[in-house]
């Protein structure tokens, strides 16, 4: 979000008569020599002021003293909150009640954590502290402003966002702070399904998935919100394929991989890769054994995008990836049709991604990335969407009488064409009279 469209509102309330700050997380990125993000503005001036001071608005949360004030492009905006000490949270998330405020320091008292709760004057550049959030940016702690155990009840997301930017930032957790979130881990599970999803696609996609994982599962919070990945931990795994150790070590070693601004569904498959192995474990006679674990994992990916509220298409996508991952395997076996068939998959590029990451984390083996990667630039994407050269209506034309056979034959056509054994309409409909010639009744 602009930042001159954040000074402009700030010039703008300054000019009227009333306080404005930065607040927030641009102000601590701009402490810690980082590139600021969205800009927040704080003030005293209220709702209905900033409305009417600012018409290209949007009240998206003017009953909590929030509003979102629009610039002149697309995307370029800015929210702007007026003081307030907020009065009790019975739902772990709203306010009951909301007291507006003309003091900038009984509002920053409401705020998550001290490297969040200072303001910055926009046109001075002079930074309020009045939590220590610059000795905690300094001492690299993340620490809940007054009473872990108040700020946490507030809004319970609070236990997630400690994880995300404890490991976003290469910072620790406060003692106090940490304690607390143990001790409510539980009541995460009260938070809607599609904020606990949002902060977890920010720690997969931010560039330090590894340690965000870490921190939920030293916090608590990872049993709670993802049991299923909970169970990796302790499962081994046969050393003379996986010499990383168990499932868990494993599948943080692809999370460590990830870089930022990595797609969600790419993230969510490195998670969830492996998801199978837990109730597939086994020992046999030769080795640890994980019999069908793509298949089962697919199930249980499939689960957890329901219950995190996934779009259809990113669900979808985790769950090929999920399914297909143990399929690069035999690609050096494949027949010519079936490997073009598997190349040309949506999303394909992260399929290809997932096993590099995958084999990179395990025995370091990358020949079958490297024969795929040299079949797909071997290989025009004709070749492996090839125009198609009989349809159902030239098949009824022919005299075949439409029903299931129809998919069988224009199957084996498309085969024939990704094999390279017909290539002209002519030579599919020779194949077709040889393979398959018209029943009589």
């Amino acid at each position: 979000m602009s930042e001159a469209l954040a000074l402009k509102i700030a010039s703008t309330l300054r000019a009227s008569g009333y306080q404005a700050y930065e607040a927030g997380g641009c102000v601590r990125d701009r402490l810690l020599g980082l590139a600021a993000g969205d800009f927040d503005i704080a003030t005293d001036a209220k709702p209905e002021t900033v409305m009417r001071l600012f018409p290209r608005h949007s009240a998206v949360g003017a009953h909590f003293g929030v509003v979102l004030v629009h610039g002149e492009r697309a995307g370029d905006d800015v929210e702007v909150a007026t003081f307030r000490a907020d009065v009790g949270a019975s739902d772990g998330r709203h306010p009951d009640a909301v007291r507006y405020s003309t003091a900038p320091q009984e509002d920053v008292l409401r705020r998550d954590f001290t490297i969040n709760g200072m303001l910055r004057d926009p046109l001075t550049g002079e930074v309020l502290d009045f939590v220590g959030g610059r000795e905690d940016l300094r001492r690299g702690v993340v620490r809940a402003i007054g009473e872990p155990r108040r700020r946490f009840r507030e809004d319970r997301l609070r236990m997630l966002r400690a994880a995300r930017f404890a490991a976003r930032l290469g910072f620790t957790v406060e003692a106090a702070t940490a304690a607390a979130i143990r001790e409510q881990a539980g009541e995460i599970a009260a938070i809607s399904a599609e904020r606990i999803r949002d902060e977890l696609l920010k720690m997969l996609t931010e560039g330090r998935a590894r340690r965000a994982f870490e921190w939920l599962d030293e916090l608590g919070l990872l049993a709670v919100i993802l049991p299923e990945v909970a169970r990796m931990k302790g499962v081994p795994q046969p050393p003379e394929y996986h010499p990383e150790g168990d499932v868990w070590q494993h599948t943080l070693l692809l999370l460590e991989a990830l870089p930022a601004g990595a797609p969600a569904e790419l993230g969510l498959g490195a998670l969830l890769h492996d998801v199978g192995k837990p109730p597939t474990f086994r020992r046999a006679p030769d080795r640890i054994r994980f019999d069908n674990h793509a298949a089962i994992g697919a199930v249980i990916a499939a689960g957890i995008g329901r219950r995190l509220r996934l779009s259809r298409a990113q669900c979808e996508q985790v769950v090929a990836l999920v399914a297909q991952h143990m399929r690069f395997i035999d690609v050096p076996r494949m027949r010519p049709s079936t490997l073009k068939r598997f190349l040309r998959q949506r999303g394909f590029e992260q399929h290809l991604e997932l096993h590099r990451l995958d084999c990179a984390a395990s025995h370091g083996n990358l020949a079958i990335y490297d024969f795929v990667r040299a079949q797909l630039a071997a290989t025009p994407p004709e070749a492996i969407r090839p125009p198609r050269l009989i349809t159902g209506e030239d098949l009824k034309a022919l005299g075949y009488a439409p029903g299931p056979r129809y998919r069988e034959i224009l199957s084996a056509v498309e085969d024939a064409q990704l094999e390279g054994e017909v290539a002209t309409r002519e030579q599919a409909l020779a194949l077709i009279r040889e393979r398959f010639p018209r029943q009589t009744p």
